[in-house]
This record gives structure tokens, sequence and C-alpha cells, in this order.
């Protein structure tokens, strides 16, 4: 994350107030991240829903990013067995 964009989250501007926010995470040192993000878009007002890899859960759990968010986490979004995504 940008600096700027940390330091607009922080102030008490409330651009975001009642927006949809799909965060997405996926496998590396960063995501552990996500749960700054998360908190900080919250705090602005943001319904934030994750999406998050299952390699991902390595680095973060869905407990932190569901207790954060407010709202469950989907890990399993795609079934490669036919190909079919799972809706949010």
């Amino acid at each position: 994350m940008h600096i700027s964009f940390i330091f607009f989250l922080f102030t008490g501007i409330m651009i975001l107030k009642d927006k949809k926010i799909i965060l997405g995470v996926s496998a590396g040192i960063a995501a552990y991240k996500a749960a700054l993000l998360t908190r900080l878009l919250v705090k602005q007002g943001a319904e934030v829903k994750v999406v998050m890899t299952a390699k991902a859960k390595e680095f973060i759990t869905p407990l932190t990013l569901a207790t954060l968010s407010k709202n469950p986490i989907m890990v399993d979004f795609y079934n490669p067995e036919n190909g079919d995504w799972n809706s949010m």
C-alpha cells in the first residue's frame, strides 16, 4: 500500500461510506496487510467482503479477516472439477 493511500484512510473523510468493496487476498508475504486494509476500509464506512485463495490461509487466517470485515470469508470460490464459480 502506498503511504498516501494509508494517510487518506486514516483521515476523517468518510468518502467510502456505504461503498461495497471486494478484497482479494492471495498467497504471498504481503497477505498480512489485508488485515490492516480491511480494518481501515471498514473504519471508513465501507462494506468489505473478502475472497481469499486456499493458499492465502497459510499467511493469514480467515477468522481474522472475518472479524475485521464483519462478513463471512469466501475461500473456495472456484470448483476446478466443473469450472463453476461460487457467488458471493
